[in-house]
């Protein structure tokens, strides 16, 4: 074969096809658009508006204009700089509290599935006796009990999310359990702590980034709750729940007030949400690219 024959054979290619089917998502292509925005609103933002959030520039309850896009509060505060400060706020409540689930939750887990007997009996009746609260009643009640701050609440929705993470987390680890290569392992005489961390943990990593995107909405939408109810970001720093906590006052004067925030947040949410929707779609092991495909490969 001449090099002007590959060349043309190359070309003759669809393009669609050099990419694998799953990967071609249009709702997590979608999801992935918006939080790539939302990231960059968060990080460039500030730096492209440079109103100052806390500053009051002009007259209170303005309608949207080419000064102030989003209008004003009613302290003559700039809203969308308010709405750029709480897209980080947001980010920063998410990124925590999923970190913390994602760490408590995976350890419970892991240890409950591999070990299983009486500590994965005990593990999971805690588990259990989480699930039976509803989360924003738990981390109302958390957030609560240690006082009204971002921080507290950060702890809180990160504590109702650690269930989540460790029942799905057990479930996968139960699964690996179950393939040869585990009792290769043991028969070499790999110990418990390489065995967990070299052959069970990276074969649940499919789930885990699936449910890490998913419950980021979650912690996103919580943050949002405690905020509104004034046991979250405390005034006068800007959040999209106290944003609107505040707005719900003057809704009959100025409804730019409550649209802006309530329109940040259902899109960042359903934006993590058909992110994760298509990172499920992507990692299904049906089609090939999740826990049994990984163990499959070993």
């Amino acid at each position: 074969m001449t090099a002007a024959s590959a060349n043309a054979g190359w070309h003759a290619v669809p393009r669609r096809k050099l990419i694998p089917a799953r990967w071609r998502n249009p709702i997590g292509l979608v999801g992935a658009a918006i939080v790539s925005l939302c990231i960059l609103t968060a990080v460039l933002g500030r730096f492209i508006w440079t109103n100052d959030p806390n500053d009051p520039i002009s007259n209170r309850l303005e309608a949207p204009s080419w000064a102030h896009p989003f209008g004003t509060d009613d302290l003559g505060r700039d809203t969308l700089a308010r709405i750029i400060h709480g897209s980080q706020v947001s980010l920063e409540v998410g990124l925590v509290a999923i970190s913390i689930a994602l760490v408590v939750g995976t350890l419970i887990g892991l240890l409950a599935g591999y070990f299983g007997g009486f500590l994965d009996l005990a593990l999971m009746r805690i588990i259990d006796i989480l699930f039976a609260f509803p989360g924003l009643v738990l981390a109302i009640v958390i957030a609560g009990l240690l006082g009204a701050s971002r921080r507290n609440a950060m702890l809180a929705i990160g504590v109702i999310i650690i269930p989540a993470f460790a029942r799905v987390v057990r479930a996968a680890v139960l699964e690996v359990m179950g393939f040869p290569f585990i009792e290769s392992a043991r028969a070499l005489g790999g110990g418990h702590l390489r065995i967990m961390l070299r052959h069970v943990l990276p074969n649940v990593i499919a789930p885990l980034i699936v449910l890490t995107t998913l419950y980021f909405s979650t912690a996103i939408l919580t943050e949002a709750a405690l905020s509104f109810l004034g046991l979250g970001t405390q005034p006068p720093e800007a959040a999209w729940g106290n944003m609107l906590q505040t707005a719900r006052s003057y809704i009959d004067q100025s409804i730019w007030m409550s649209i802006f925030p309530g329109l940040a947040i259902m899109v960042v949410v359903l934006g993590f949400n058909f992110l994760g929707d298509g990172l499920r779609d992507v990692l299904d092991p049906r089609v090939g690219g999740g826990v049994g495909d990984v163990a499959t490969k070993k």
